[in-house]
């Protein structure tokens, strides 16, 4: 492990600025410089109102859709949703890094306007597009190809040129495949049947993802952009500091729970970094952590929002499209998993603190973990209600918007009710807004849009009332934003789901998977693991997923591997991909806080998240870690126990420090003990308990001479 800096004592670091830390308002030396999603314009002007009413425009229309309040069928809401998508991307981001950003250049308004006018094709021409159907005509070759271009232009700007070299080759592949030679040759298509694949059907630019996106993703974007806006993010900063911010090493712990925290409400890892790791990165370094150990703690914590319920990264939703299951389903199966991540994370720091000697704040400048939640109690009932709703049978869609209304209803209450000084006239206005936000149960979303127009308008009318208004419009500007990365990374890995259902490609590389299998389900899974890193290195977890569970899921079915637990190994380690050097997205965000080597950064967080590469082998050996196959309690408890003591085993290797510090041979053993607990084989449990309580005495033995030894060296001095 690296070697800290320093390790000031909680006097020595001096006192915290707790408001400025809890206010998430970044100090101005440490404004990040690295750019997640590409190098955005920043407008003034004509400009900047008329992008914030596209981004309230495409916020509305996405609302409007997911109320029902009008009908639209399927592949026309796709197309819009990449339309608007579009239009914000050749706004937002100009076609070269060192392009002018305080304005927009005429050919991107073309751009921009033109790929919108496009989406409205299949809403106008419907009837038309399912009679002509395999058989497009010149005019929807034409606007096809121009929208499968702007696509890739879009894509190119937002997130580089990896994703768009991807797909690229799989649409090149769909082209020219018929020159190949062997197995990989397909029967060959024509510039058309591409088009219409891509353009025209349900498999292309407009398939599964890009649905998932306009409905689910979409919606739990803007309730996480919400709660954001809210102050959310100072209530999570709040509890972890009061709760683990005293313990040793508490700033690391801090940046552990609170990026766990904020992994509820954001499926977004990196911009987890970018978030919360602006104060719990300084704030470690201040106590004694090194820069890239601080980096990486940080990262790691970030990345396992994607994986953290109730909004998962939008992989999961996705998944449970492309399954047909609920997402309840996912959110069972990823739960424990979950939670043994942050247990990894939590672990690693608690270990370097013990071997570093690093203690925690002092516990008079932690803030109050009760007092917080009680002051801020209407911040969290949302959060319940989306978790109450998705586990009882209600789809995503509703209860996203149901979790946006409520939060929608309590902040504008919660303005409404700091106005009011008489404390029953509170209680009546709050019993009031629940009754009214209830009649969901009975007559839908409609009563509860009226109730939020309704303290709409009364905002106008009182005090600091049209600043909360203010709040509502940047959400919803905001998480128009932040859709665009995630929407278009959808729409464009349709490319490569169009290509393979269109020329079956996919089953050359499970052939590949299912010959491994012959010879050990192990190597099949490590292939898979190995291409989920490597494709991880370049493209974002969406297509990383995409891809590899396309061609590797089915033939871990074949080989016994259950169906949902495949995907999610495939999803798991897409996550792990942005931690893993060379390129790992999260440990660029975090050196630019941290200001220190992205690439000592990444390898520090893969060997801080390295039990957590153990667990989804785990899972697959043992379906009950997912909550999956004939599990019990029982059953679940014990393999949950595994889990815990390999991660504290996999700690000890690692950080070389358990209750003291370990010798060579000791991590040799941990690390040997560890490795006999991955698999569900009665034997190598046996033998890793075994080694386990060998380990517990050999601990104790050494404690017993040092100690001794430390009285003898006493006695000789006195």
């Amino acid at each position: 492990m690296s070697k800290p800096e320093s390790a000031p004592s909680s006097e020595q670091a001096g006192a915290i600025d707790l408001d400025a830390l809890l206010s998430h308002k970044p100090p101005a030396d440490a404004e990040p410089e690295f750019e997640e999603h590409g190098k955005k314009r920043s407008l003034h002007g004509f400009s900047a109102r008329l992008l914030m009413g596209f981004a309230l425009l495409f916020s509305t229309f996405q609302l409007v859709i997911a109320a029902d309040l009008v009908a639209l069928s399927s592949l026309p809401t796709r197309s819009i949703h990449v339309g608007f998508l579009c239009l914000l991307t050749f706004i937002l981001y100009p076609m070269f890094k060192n392009g002018k950003l305080s304005s927009v250049a005429w050919y991107d308004w073309l751009l921009g306007l033109g790929g919108f006018a496009i989406s409205f094709y299949h809403l106008v021409f419907e009837a038309d597009v399912i009679q002509n159907s395999g058989e497009p005509t010149t005019l929807e070759i034409v606007l096809g190809t121009a929208m499968v271009v702007m696509v890739f232009e879009g894509t190119r700007r937002v997130m580089g040129l990896a994703l768009p070299i991807v797909c690229g080759l799989f649409l090149a592949y769909g082209l020219f495949g018929q020159y190949l030679p062997g197995a990989l040759a397909h029967r060959g298509y024509d510039f058309s049947a591409i088009v219409n694949q891509l353009f025209l059907g349900t498999d292309g630019i407009y398939g599964t993802p890009t649905l998932v996106s306009a409905t689910y993703i979409f919606l739990f974007i803007l309730f996480g952009s919400f709660l954001e806006h809210a102050g959310m993010i100072r209530l999570f900063n709040a509890i972890a500091l009061g709760f683990v911010g005293h313990a040793k090493g508490g700033p690391a712990k801090v940046a552990v729970l609170s990026s766990g925290f904020m992994g509820m409400i954001s499926g977004s890892g990196v911009a987890n970094v970018l978030t919360v790791g602006q104060f719990t990165i300084p704030l470690m370094k201040r106590f004694g952590y090194s820069s890239v150990f601080a980096g990486a703690v940080e990262a790691t914590a970030s990345m396992g929002g994607q994986i953290m319920p109730p909004v998962m990264g939008a992989v999961a939703f996705i998944m449970a499209e492309t399954l047909n299951l609920p997402y309840a389903e996912i959110v069972k199966a990823a739960i424990i998993p979950a939670l043994l991540y942050y247990f990894t994370a939590f672990t690693m720091v608690h270990l370097e603190a013990g071997r570093a000697k690093l203690m925690g704040l002092p516990k008079e400048q932690c803030p109050n973990p009760w007092t917080h939640m009680r002051d801020n109690w209407y911040l969290m009932v949302p959060l319940a209600i989306l978790v109450f709703m998705l586990f009882h049978g209600f789809t995503p869609k509703f209860a996203g918007m149901m979790g946006l209304c409520m939060t929608a209803v309590l902040i504008l209450g919660a303005a409404l009710a700091a106005r009011i000084h008489s404390t029953t006239f509170r209680y009546v206005l709050w019993l009031g807004l629940g009754l009214g936000a209830s009649t969901f149960l009975k007559w839908g979303i409609q009563p509860v849009l009226a109730v939020i127009a309704v303290l709409a308008v009364a905002c106008l009318y009182v005090k600091g009332g049209k600043k909360t208004l203010q709040t509502l419009r940047d959400g919803l500007t905001d998480g128009a934003k932040q859709a665009v990365p995630v929407g278009l990374a959808c729409a464009i890995v349709g490319v490569i789901i169009g290509v393979l259902s269109l020329t079956g490609a996919a089953t050359s590389f499970a052939g590949l998977v299912l010959k491994v299998g012959d010879t050990s389900v192990f190597l099949s899974l490590l292939l898979t693991m190995l291409v989920c890193l490597v494709l991880g290195m370049g493209i974002p977890t969406i297509p990383n997923y995409i891809i590899t569970s396309s061609i590797a899921a089915p033939a871990l079915l074949k080989l016994g591997v259950p169906l949902l637990i495949s995907h999610m190994f495939v999803f798991y380690f897409g996550i792990m991909a942005d931690l893993t050097p060379p390129v790992a997205l999260a440990a660029f965000a975090a050196a630019s806080i941290a200001k220190a080597s992205p690439m000592k950064i990444g390898i520090k967080a893969t060997q801080i998240a390295i039990a957590g590469f153990v667990i989804p082998f785990m899972a697959v050996y043992d379906n009950a870690l997912m909550l999956q196959g004939d599990w019990t309690y029982a059953g679940v408890a014990y393999v949950v126990f595994k889990c815990l003591l390999a991660i504290v085993l996999w700690g000890g290797v690692v950080v070389g420090h358990l209750q003291a510090n370990l010798s060579t041979a000791q991590r040799v053993w941990c690390a040997a003990t560890a490795a006999m607990l991955v698999s569900a084989i009665r034997l190598t449990d046996e033998i890793g308990f075994a080694m386990a309580v060998m380990l517990v005495l050999w601990l104790w033995l050494r404690a017993r001479q040092l100690a001794s030894a430390t009285a003898a060296v006493g006695k000789t001095a006195a």
